[in-house]
């Protein structure tokens, strides 16, 4: 069986796997402990990596998509409900951003926010998240299109939307 070394070069991965839980559970000591569970589970079973299944990000993703659920439903069982970690060191323009940006993707499917947490938290492409939810590429691209598309029509309901910019053109990254 074919295999590289998923872990080659492991800090463009622990970015990338960090971006993208901090974009689903929010940055801060949770998301760290959470991409740590992915680089443990992944060393552990280091050996089911096969890079002609793709690439390792698309690999981490998914484990840490399993990760995140793992931390939600202890986090309802412990808490009661799912919490944000905010940011003290965001500026109230940021925050303002933010915020709007997170209720707009509340208002989304999960599949949408998972699609928009996918190809914006963990930079994936199309093609990578493809592999990840196991379908075809011309179909993520256009329930990601559809997605931007309705996350940028809750937003329009704001008055305010347009002059803060929440929502990046397709292939720009959210900061």
């Amino acid at each position: 069986m074919f295999r590289r070394d998923p872990f080659a070069n492991p800090e463009p991965l622990i970015r990338r796997v960090y971006a993208y839980v901090a974009y689903r559970i929010g940055s801060g000591p949770d998301a760290e402990d959470v991409t740590s569970d992915v680089f443990e589970r992944a060393l552990r079973y280091r050996e089911s990596y096969d890079a002609r299944r793709g690439d390792a990000a698309a690999w981490l993703i998914g484990i840490a998509r399993n990760c995140i659920q793992d931390f939600q439903r202890e986090r309802v069982v412990t808490h009661g409900q799912p919490s944000e970690n905010p940011d003290p060191a965001d500026v109230e323009g940021e925050t303002v951003r933010r915020l709007m940006l997170g209720r707009a993707l509340a208002r989304l499917s999960g599949s949408e926010r998972e699609l928009i947490a996918l190809r914006f938290g963990a930079d994936l492409t199309a093609r990578q998240i493809a592999d990840v939810l196991e379908m075809r590429t011309n179909a993520v691209e256009v329930a990601l299109h559809r997605a931007l598309a309705r996350l940028r029509g809750i937003l329009g309901e704001n008055p305010d939307a347009e002059t803060t910019n929440p929502v990046p053109a397709v292939g720009d990254k959210f900061g």
